[in-house]
């Protein structure tokens, strides 16, 4: 996998997150309380992960900076309870929330020193991660729950290069070797290839059962739920059914 560019991935995150205040800044307190493309969440519920998942990752990186163990959530209870606390309130109070997150976590990591980025912390269901590839992960969180709120903002409007470090993130960690998943090979229009799947993802891997081609726009957008795969050519094989992420 590319080696993070941390400065970057943090600049990113500010923008994705500029991005969607601007996109709720159009809704108002009754928009909040509608159904995002989530099945059974509002767009209050969203909003609310949204906020908590940014504490949640400074605590991963106070863990980093300090090496004191400080797990994402207090506990799985913890988390779903203050989502459904929180998903309810209005418009004015979500956006001061993630705004306020938001500082939490830009200060978090403009805090981690440079010799603590590659210490490992653990996330949530055991998912070991270093710490330079959080602000991947908050990225992602971010860009994918802005599609996630259908206001407008859809899987062809992501950045370029989120689609790239998403796309190689899904092929060589979220689904190298899933079980669930039949081998693939994933090639996009201007010539890369990832092997994913049950095969795994690496040069000794084997030959997969099913190749998938196209822009890194509908591979995404497959691959993470947020698509139905038009615009993706398997060669006649059936396009195989994509796991939970």
């Amino acid at each position: 996998m590319t080696s993070p560019d941390f400065p970057r991935d943090v600049a990113a995150v500010h923008e994705a997150t500029d991005r969607l205040l601007i996109s709720l800044g159009k809704l108002d307190d009754a928009a909040i309380g509608e159904p995002s493309l989530l099945p059974g969440w509002t767009r209050g519920h969203v909003l609310a992960h949204l906020a908590r998942n940014a504490d949640a990752l400074v605590n991963l990186l106070t863990w980093a900076r300090t090496d004191v163990r400080t797990p994402m959530y207090a506990s799985a209870a913890a988390r779903d309870g203050d989502i459904e606390r929180d998903a309810d309130r209005p418009l004015a109070a979500h956006l001061e929330d993630l705004r306020e997150s938001a500082a939490r976590f830009a200060a978090a990591a403009q805090a981690l020193p440079e010799d603590r980025r590659a210490f490992r912390v653990e996330m949530r269901n055991g998912v070991v991660e270093r710490a330079d590839r959080l602000a991947l992960r908050r990225l992602a969180e971010v860009e994918l729950h802005h599609v996630d709120l259908g206001v407008g903002y859809a899987v062809e409007q992501l950045p370029p290069a989120f689609l790239d470090s998403e796309l190689e993130f899904l092929a060589t960690v979220k689904f190298a070797g899933h079980p669930e998943l039949p081998a693939l090979e994933l090639r996009t229009d201007d010539g890369r290839t990832w092997r994913t799947g049950r095969t795994g993802s690496g040069d000794d891997a084997g030959d997969a059962s099913v190749v998938v081609t196209g822009p890194a726009t509908a591979l995404v957008g497959w691959l993470t739920g947020r698509a139905d795969g038009a615009g993706l050519d398997t060669q006649g094989s059936p396009l195989p059914v994509i796991p939970p992420l």
